[in-house]
């Protein structure tokens, strides 16, 4: 494959040009026109890198090359496959009526609306710590929780941003998250030594997160939920969907023994699908099932056959939680394959060592002035790739770059490094993040008999609510600009990354 510079008329910030026009595709798309289709963001991610091809010197070959480089890379098939695994535990736990389960323990422990968001976010953090992958925390609570505390009359908004705030905080911590693992070892520090220093700063933010949540929950008026959607909520509220906590605690245990995260996964989906028949709390047709047409040969010859349905010729076709659960992510994949295609053409293009290059040159004076320019640079680098790891490889080398010439500790620079991308990858309402939940809220609406399309929280609405993200954030920009928890080289040194 070809690896040479594109050269673009306009000079290297052209580069920028299809991932620049994605982002104000999404601005008016979402937050203007507030239409939060996916498959509408493709197209303008797809328009984008077809006038940025039109600006390039010479051959086209070189900017097709790169796309496909960008949209091959192990990150973005690394979260496609979190986000089918996490699909399908989530819509067998789904199915086994986890949903009512929860629904009965917040009527058995008082557990109203204010209170219900504050302790999803607290969850949602110890999931994503242990399983060490936000977007399938995300995936699993707004499968899960988000209906039943909107259903219990929690404001929906509020439980979004509590979701991706426990997303956030787990991305950041967990030591088996690939965003801390690429931290680590690209600013050559271990992960044992990362995860420990960067508690100070993960720990205020999610104190003052945990509060903002208690605050706006009790001052919030609550979901617009009918009476009769309530009421029924409550009627099918089951005690034995809590089975499904077993589940959920064996992906945490094996998460935390170091266990990948397919295989985390895939054995709480095994006990999940075990469960539900065991106790009868699901067919084995809810979670696979082949639906053949009534009048084919199909029917007659294996209607009645374990996993078989015979079903109108307009239903025909494969179902089931293993069906549903990883299906609808099929679009967001593709687009999030399809931004990293744009950023490797920005970063093919000189677009992003033409931006490092004049920080250096300008702006990072001082150890103060280096360190705020790390915290705003990172963060204007994820706004622009959605994939927080994809923007974690994209700007570590400028990190590194600019902290040595300070002097900074290996595990200071990683710990700027991922606390923003792995807060913004949350927040920004086309991020791979914010969307992933937005994807798995739309199929609740032909879940729930009660959930309706006035729930589902559209992603420009979410972003002011994500409170851990945008306080780590801050808590860093207060860190950059204060000296607090800084580490030079000659204050501690940290271990290599290859032991990572």
């Amino acid at each position: 494959m070809n690896h040479d510079i594109i050269r673009f008329r306009g000079g290297k910030a052209v580069s920028a040009l299809p991932v620049l026009f994605f982002i104000a595709w999404a601005i008016v798309q979402s937050g203007l026109l507030g239409i939060g289709d996916t498959a509408g963001l493709i197209v303008g991610m797809l328009v984008g890198l077809v006038l940025g091809m039109l600006l390039v010197r010479g051959n086209w070959g070189a900017y097709a090359d790169a796309v496909v480089e960008g949209m091959a890379q192990k990150v973005a098939v690394t979260a496609i496959v979190a986000w089918l695994w996490a699909g399908m535990f989530a819509a067998t736990l789904q199915v086994g009526g986890f949903v009512n389960g929860l629904g009965w323990l917040a009527d058995a422990l008082g557990l109203g609306p204010a209170l219900f968001p504050a302790v999803t976010f607290l969850l949602a953090a110890l999931l994503a710590t242990g399983i060490g992958t936000g977007y399938g925390t995300v995936i699993a609570f707004v499968a899960l929780f988000f209906p039943a505390g909107v259903a219990l009359g929690a404001d929906p908004v509020l439980m979004f941003g509590a979701i991706l705030s426990g997303a956030v905080f787990g991305d950041n911590l967990a030591p088996v998250s690939d965003t801390t693992i690429v931290s680590a070892v690209t600013q050559d520090s271990d992960v044992g030594g990362v995860v420990a220093s960067r508690f100070k700063y993960a720990i205020i933010a999610a104190t003052l997160a945990f509060i903002a949540y208690l605050a706006f929950g009790f001052a919030s008026s609550g979901a617009m939920v009918d009476g009769d959607a309530a009421a029924l909520f409550r009627a099918q509220s089951d005690a034995s969907g809590l089975f499904h906590l077993l589940p959920i605690a064996l992906v945490i245990g094996l998460a935390i023994r170091g266990r990948h995260i397919i295989e985390a996964i895939s054995a709480g989906l095994i006990l999940a699908i075990v469960i539900n028949l065991v106790f009868g709390l699901a067919p084995a047709t809810d979670m696979l099932a082949f639906r053949v047409a009534a009048d084919s040969w199909a029917a007659a010859t294996f209607g009645g056959w374990p996993l078989v349905e015979v079903v109108p010729a307009a239903a025909a076709g494969v179902g089931g939680s293993l069906y549903d659960g990883p299906v609808g992510f099929a679009t967001l994949a593709v687009l999030i394959l399809l931004v990293l295609g744009g950023a490797q053409v920005m970063i093919r293009g000189g677009g992003f060592q033409a931006l490092q290059d004049w920080l250096l040159r300008k702006v990072a004076k001082s150890v103060r002035s280096a360190e705020v320019t790390m915290v705003s640079v990172t963060a204007g680098i994820n706004a622009a790739i959605t994939i927080n790891t994809a923007a974690q490889i994209a700007i570590a080398p400028y990190i590194a770059t600019i902290g040595k010439r300070f002097n900074l500790n290996g595990y200071r620079r990683a710990n700027i490094l991922d606390a923003n991308t792995s807060a913004l990858g949350y927040i920004f309402p086309w991020a791979g993040g914010v969307l992933v939940g937005y994807t798995q809220m739309q199929a609740l609406v032909t879940t729930y008999d009660w959930f309706t399309p006035a729930m589902v929280v559209e992603p420009i609405q979410a972003w002011p609510w994500v409170f851990h993200g945008w306080l780590l954030v801050a808590v860093f920009l207060f860190a950059a600009w204060t000296g607090f928890g800084r580490e030079y080289t000659t204050d501690r040194i940290s271990k290599g990354g290859s032991s990572a």
